[in-house]
């Protein structure tokens, strides 16, 4: 299955990852993809969800965007740090939940590559793990941004998530329009199978989130819209 042809070129080729950070795969240029088709002009403020590397709030810092990005990791919120600063690049990096963090400010772009893996056991709490797991059903932080989203966004302001298809596309897009905002899928993709999901096959199969011997899984970008 071939997947949807990317924008090559748009994140750093140079990024710093310290141990136990997401480093930037199929899903994060993905959503660089997306992220390149914004008209995004300087001075506007853009905040990034769950930064890891700091990939994508430096390809919008690249752009002369005022950027803020969050990360529930010491060692994501550091590496990020690094790499702006070899990049020579203004960015602002929070350690934290981003509602707690970013309370009483709202930006004109919000960029997010949450966790969206499911797994059979509740959202951990520490280790690397973080970045992929997501509960049960692989939306325990998606939900939560779909919710925070109108408080996120200026009139105007533009959501950009990526997650995968098991989440569940068309209820990221029924959450989103229920909370006021103008959906579409803004870029789609198709991915092997990583060694995460095939290492919980039956368990994925047995949920009914994936078929047997599946071994591509979707990955999208649900763009919304602030009325």
């Amino acid at each position: 299955m071939a997947s949807t042809a990317l924008t090559l070129g748009v994140l750093p080729a140079d990024l710093v990852t310290f141990p136990g950070v997401y480093s930037p795969q199929g899903d994060t240029h993905l959503l660089a993809h997306a992220l390149a088709q914004e008209d995004l002009a300087p001075g506007m403020n853009v905040l990034e969800i769950g930064t890891g590397t700091g990939a994508l709030a430096l390809q919008a810092a690249r752009r002369g965007a005022l950027v803020t990005a969050v990360d529930v990791s010491w060692r994501a919120v550091l590496t990020a740090r690094l790499n702006a600063a070899r990049g020579r690049l203004p960015l602002r990096v929070m350690h934290g939940d981003f509602a707690a963090r970013t309370a009483g400010r709202r930006f004109d772009l919000v960029l997010s590559n949450p966790p969206y893996v499911p797994a059979p056991g509740p959202p951990p709490s520490r280790g690397p793990e973080r970045a992929w797991d997501a509960g049960p059903d692989g939306r325990g932080v998606i939900d939560r941004i779909c919710a925070s989203a109108p408080a996120l966004l200026r009139p105007g302001g533009v959501l950009l998530m990526v997650h995968s298809g098991m989440c569940g596309v068309q209820e990221t897009v029924d959450r989103l329009s229920e909370e006021g905002m103008a959906v579409t899928v803004a870029a789609r993709s198709t991915v092997p199978w990583g060694p995460v999901l095939r290492s919980r096959r039956a368990w994925l199969e047995k949920r009914g989130l994936a078929a047997e011997a599946e071994q591509w899984e979707e990955l999208v970008v649900v763009r919304a819209r602030n009325l």
